[in-house]
């Protein structure tokens, strides 16, 4: 049994973690976050301490390892512009760190944790989800055996909406989010240069707060991308049917359907980490170029 803490634990993404935690066998003995609003911890982890400030939750770490309690694992599930210090927070305390998408905000961020790696002797592993996923799983096994050296069209949309709140969070400011693209955008744009090749070109025909679109050039795939937060640019019978997301998926026309089998994705993900084979910061930095470019584009 492996001990995690938690930073993050009141955001929509740390149950998934939580989950991933007690699925795998597993403890987390302390969590931090700001606001207090994490009465779901009752249902995985009753037991565990919890601070709302950093200080106090530093504090309670440092005595629990003087005492002899080991950190295996810190899991970041903070504001994005945040994970680079949460991440290195982590390393310096001696454990491994599993790090919510996406991983930083900016290419460089990257390097130095890299360093940071190498000084500390852990390892920092980030959640790279639809990697896992079966429908894409195959996809990526039909190009690896297709045909060589074919340009692929393909179309991505990605809509799901949020309301008036959104805008107002943190996820709404862009130096702190890093925009449409790297808050809801960067697992996908991970999963197409991880089938279909590294970046070439990026171009950005809309960027504006709720929604980006534009197109990328990979090594082996022209890609129209389509991302928004904005229920308006749902398709009318997706309204009408009263869902709030939709996804999207062509390449040469056709559907690749991966609109379920999310739900266990993070707990497939710490299976995988915990038996030394996840996703680490080389893994990331394809991605995270992608959605700085976007950003800095216009």
């Amino acid at each position: 049994m492996k001990n995690f803490v938690l930073i993050g634990a009141a955001g929509y993404i740390a149950p998934r973690h939580m989950k991933a935690i007690k699925e795998t066998g597993n403890n987390l003995i302390a969590a931090y976050d700001p606001y207090d609003g994490v009465g779901i911890m009752d249902s995985y982890f009753p037991s565990t301490h919890f601070f709302t400030e950093f200080e106090r939750f530093d504090r309670h770490i440092e005595k629990i390892k003087r005492l002899g309690t080991k950190i295996d694992y810190v899991s970041v599930c903070s504001p994005n512009y945040l994970h680079d210090s949460h991440i290195r927070y982590g390393l310096r305390i001696g454990a491994d760190v599993i790090c919510e998408k996406p991983l930083v905000l900016n290419p460089w961020n990257i390097d130095g944790l890299i360093e940071l790696q190498h000084e500390y002797r852990s390892k920092v592993h980030t959640i790279l989800q639809l990697r896992h996923h079966k429908s894409i799983l195959k996809l990526k096994e039909k190009i690896d055996k297709g045909e060589k050296g074919k340009i692929y069209n393909i179309d991505l949309t990605y809509i799901t909406s949020r309301g008036n709140w959104y805008h107002t969070s943190w996820k709404g400011n862009e130096d702190k989010s890093g925009g449409i693209a790297s808050n809801i955008g960067v697992h996908f744009f991970d999963m197409l240069q991880w089938i279909f090749g590294p970046l070439e070109k990026v171009e950005v025909d809309i960027r504006n707060k709720d929604t980006n679109s534009g197109t990328l050039q990979l090594k082996r795939a022209r890609v129209n991308w389509y991302l928004s937060i904005n229920s308006n640019n749902l398709p009318e019978e997706v309204k009408f049917s009263g869902q709030t997301t939709y996804r999207a998926l062509k390449i040469e026309n056709d559907e690749i359907e991966f609109s379920d089998g999310f739900t266990d994705l993070h707990t497939i993900s710490y299976q995988n980490i915990l038996e030394g084979n996840g996703f680490g910061l080389n893994d990331a930095i394809n991605s995270i170029k992608i959605v700085s470019e976007i950003r800095n584009k216009i």
